[in-house]
């Protein structure tokens, strides 16, 4: 279990790396501060350091419940894109829709309803997705290569069990 908690918390960090930078490129709707500010607003402050701070801090833990709660789903690159874009929508929803919104004061789901938020709700989506993807790759890199694991499913004679390689 350790492996796969080490593996998801590396994994979540390369991920988090991705999309803070695309959060620091979106700016907000009256384009006056980058999103990582309103990251930093969510913990009180207005620090970009801050900021990147929490989301990073965000992105280790839910790459470290991605490899608990999934990490021995995950057989190959092909599960673990699939399973990390899927879990990347997931957290778009708690985080991004609900979360984040209601820590700023908004209402949930505020920048799919209020007007000119539309595009944050996409770019937030773009990003999640992109996490997730990078998550799940890297998971599968890490585990598999760093770790020296081959958790690869080979079907057993006329059984159809999986087994370790």
């Amino acid at each position: 279990m350790r492996s796969k908690l080490t593996a998801g918390i590396i994994a979540g960090l390369l991920g988090g790396l991705v999309f803070g930078m695309m959060m620091q490129i979106m700016k907000t709707p009256d384009g006056k501060m980058p999103m990582m500010g309103m990251v930093a607003m969510v913990v009180g402050s207005k620090s970009l350091v801050v900021g990147w701070l929490y989301h990073l801090f965000n992105s280790a833990v839910i790459g470290a419940l991605f490899g608990w709660l999934l990490g021995s789903r995950v057989h190959g690159y092909g599960s673990g894109l699939g399973l990390g874009a899927l879990y990347g929508l997931v957290w778009w929803v708690l985080g991004g829709l609900i979360l984040m919104p209601m820590m700023l004061g908004m209402p949930v789901f505020a920048s799919l309803t209020m007007a000119g938020m539309m595009p944050v709700a996409m770019g937030s989506l773009m990003g999640h997705l992109i996490y997730g993807l990078i998550l799940g790759a890297a998971f599968v890199w890490l585990y598999r290569t760093v770790a020296g694991r081959s958790e690869t499913r080979v079907p057993e004679q006329g059984a159809g069990v999986a087994r370790r390689a």
